[in-house]
C-alpha cells in the first residue's frame, strides 16, 4: 500500500469516527426522545447525494475545566450546503448527541462561515437548533460567538431568506438568533424556547410552570407569536421548510420562481357569488375565499394559531408566488388589534424585501376597541401596518369583499397607501363607519326630535346605506378601480398581477426610516 493509499485510509477512518457523532448511546437516547439526529435532519432537507459538509474536522480549543481531554465531534454542529428541490441552500444542524450541542468559539465560527458564504452566494440559510446553550467552560468566547451570529442575522436580513427550525432545547441567548431570522418552525413536545427556564422563574417569582407551558411549540405559536409553525415531528418540520422555500426567491435580487400549477388562469368559480352571507353581521370563513381564488386552492399559512383575526399566507396566481393578507370575519369579526397588526406588518415587510407581490383581502369593521388595547399601544402597533404598506414597492392588489371602514380601511392597503389596483365586490361597504353608528352621530338631534325616533333612525340609516354602504362612492372617486362580479375575481386578479409584475418604484434616498416600533 502506497503513501496516498495510507493517507486516504486515515482520512476515511477519521471521517467514520466523526460520523458516529456523540456515540451510539447518545444517538439512541436522541432517537428515544422522538428526535432525529443532526445528520439525519440534513439528509431529509437536501436532495439525495447533494449535501457537502464543511468544517467536519473543526474542534474546540478550550483547555479549562478538563476540556483539553474532551473530544466533541465536529464541535457539536454539522454545517454545509446542498440542493433543496434542485436549488442551492446553506444549512447547519446542531448535534445534541455531542456535548449537548453546546455553542463555543469554534462551533459559532462554523455557523458564521456558512452564513457568510450564503450571503456571498445569495442563497437561503437554514438553521436547525438543538442545543444546551452556551458552553459554559468557554466563558466569554461562547458569548462572543452568539454575538457574531446575531450580527450576521442582521446583515443578511432582507438579502437572503433565513429560516430557523427549533428541534430541541433553545434557551437564554440562543433564542435571539432564531428570533432574528425570517421564519421559525417548532416541533411539538420536543422543542422549547425561553430566556429563563422554569427553575429560575420559580426561584425568583415563585411561579411553577412546565417547560412546555413556558416555551413549547404551541405556546410560541398561540400566545407569543415568536414561532410561525407548529410541526408534528422533525420530518414534518423539514418538509414544511421545503414548501416554504418553494415560494421564495434565493435572494432579494431575484423574483420568486414561477411554477406551472396547471390551474386555468381564466377559471371562474360561481361559489364566490354566494360566499358572503345576506346578514351583514354573520361571519364567513375567509379561507374559503382564498381557496377559490388561488391556484388549485393551495396556500401555505404561517402564524396559523396566532392573531387569527387576520390571515397571512403564501399562494400562487397563474404560477406566480404571492403573499396574501386577509381579515378573518370568523374571529373577532376581523377587527384589527395589536397582535394582528404586528403579524401582518412583519409579513408585508418580508414580501416586500423578497419581491413577492401582495394581495390584500379586506373585510374589516375597524380596530378592536378597549382600554387594554389603548394602554398596550394599539396606536403605535396599528401605525406599523400603515407604515409598511406605504413603504412596500412590490405590486400591491386590494380586494374588498364586504365591510371596509374608517382607519382600518386605510390600514388594509387602500389606494392612498399605494395599492396599485383595487377591486371591490358589489356587496362591499366602504365608509368612515357603519351606517348605524354614523347616523347616531350625524343625525342625533333629528332622531331625538322626531315623533317616532326609532322609525326616523331606520329611515336615516337606509339613506346613509344607499349613499355610502356600497363600493360605488369610492369607485366614483377612483379609490376603487373596478367593481367586479365575485366569480370573476381570479382572472381579474391574475390580469392585474401580470400587468403589474414589471412594476418599478423608487422611494426617497435615506439610510432607513424610523418605524413606530
Amino acid at each position: 500500500m502506497g503513501i496516498i493509499e495510507d493517507k486516504i485510509k486515515d482520512l476515511k477512518e477519521r471521517e467514520a469516527k466523526i460520523l458516529q457523532m456523540g456515540g451510539e448511546k447518545a444517538v439512541t437516547r436522541q432517537r428515544d426522545q422522538g428526535k432525529l439526529n443532526a445528520r439525519e435532519r440534513l439528509d431529509i432537507l437536501f436532495d439525495p447525494g447533494t449535501f457537502r459538509e464543511i468544517d467536519m474536522f473543526v474542534s474546540h480549543r478550550c483547555v479549562q475545566f478538563g476540556m483539553e481531554k474532551v473530544e466533541v465531534s465536529s464541535d457539536g454542529v454539522v454545517t454545509g450546503h446542498g440542493l433543496v428541490d434542485s436549488r442551492p441552500v446553506f444549512a447547519f444542524a446542531q448535534d445534541f448527541t455531542s456535548r449537548a450541542g453546546t455553542l463555543g468559539e469554534m462551533h459559532s465560527k462554523k455557523i458564521c462561515k456558512i452564513m457568510d458564504l450564503a450571503l456571498k452566494a445569495g442563497v437561503p440559510f437554514v438553521g436547525m437548533n438543538d442545543s444546551g446553550g452556551a458552553r459554559i467552560q468557554e466563558g466569554v468566547d461562547a458569548l462572543s460567538g452568539y454575538g457574531q451570529i446575531f450580527y450576521r442575522n442582521s446583515s443578511a436580513s432582507g438579502v437572503i431568506p433565513q429560516i430557523s427550525a427549533i428541534m430541541g432545547p433553545t434557551a437564554g441567548g440562543a433564542v435571539y438568533s432564531p428570533a432574528m431570522t425570517d421564519w421559525v418552525f417548532m416541533v411539538k413536545n420536543t422543542s422549547y424556547m425561553f430566556i429563563t427556564g422554569p427553575d429560575v422563574i420559580k426561584s425568583v417569582t415563585g411561579e411553577e410552570i412546565t417547560f412546555e407551558e413556558l416555551g413549547g411549540a404551541m405556546t410560541h405559536n398561540e400566545k407569543s407569536g415568536v414561532a410561525h409553525f407548529a410541526c408534528e415531528n422533525d420530518e414534518d418540520a423539514i418538509n414544511r421548510i421545503k414548501i416554504l422555500l418553494s415560494y421564495l426567491p434565493s435572494n432579494n435580487m431575484e423574483d420568486p420562481p414561477i411554477v406551472n400549477t396547471g390551474d386555468d388562469p381564466k377559471r371562474m368559480d360561481a361559489a364566490l357569488d354566494s360566499v358572503i352571507p345576506d346578514n351583514p353581521n354573520q361571519s364567513y370563513d375567509m379561507k374559503d375565499v382564498i381557496r377559490l381564488i388561488v391556484d388549485n386552492g393551495d396556500f401555505f399559512e404561517p402564524h396559523e394559531y396566532f392573531a387569527q383575526n387576520i390571515i397571512i399566507c403564501f399562494a400562487r396566481l397563474n404560477g406566480r408566488s404571492i403573499g396574501i393578507i386577509a381579515n378573518q370575519p370568523q374571529v373577532m369579526a376581523g377587527c384589527l388589534d395589536i397582535n394582528a397588526s404586528d403579524k401582518a406588518t412583519r409579513f408585508i415587510r418580508f414580501c416586500d424585501a423578497f419581491n413577492i407581490p401582495m394581495l390584500t383581502i379586506a373585510d374589516v369593521p375597524g380596530y378592536l376597541p378597549g382600554s387594554q388595547q389603548e394602554w398596550s399601544g394599539i396606536i403605535r402597533h396599528g401605525a406599523k401596518l400603515l407604515w409598511c404598506y406605504s413603504e412596500a414597492t412590490v405590486p400591491k392588489l386590494l380586494l374588498v369583499t364586504r365591510k371596509d371602514y374608517g382607519g382600518s380601511y386605510l390600514a388594509m392597503c387602500s389606494k392612498d397607501l399605494g395599492a396599485d389596483m383595487a377591486f371591490a365586490w358589489p356587496c362591499a361597504e366602504i365608509a368612515v363607519m357603519g351606517a348605524s353608528g354614523a347616523c347616531n352621530i350625524i343625525h342625533r338631534r333629528a332622531i331625538q326630535g322626531a315623533e317616532d325616533p326609532a322609525a326616523k333612525r331606520t329611515e336615516l340609516i337606509k339613506e346613509y346605506e344607499d349613499l355610502f354602504s356600497n363600493p360605488y362612492c369610492a369607485a366614483s372617486r377612483g379609490y376603487i378601480d373596478a367593481v367586479i362580479v365575485p366569480s370573476e375575481t381570479r382572472p381579474r386578479l391574475i390580469d392585474a398581477l401580470e400587468i403589474m409584475c414589471s412594476k418599478r418604484e423608487m422611494l426617497p434616498a435615506k439610510k432607513h426610516g424610523n418605524i413606530p416600533m
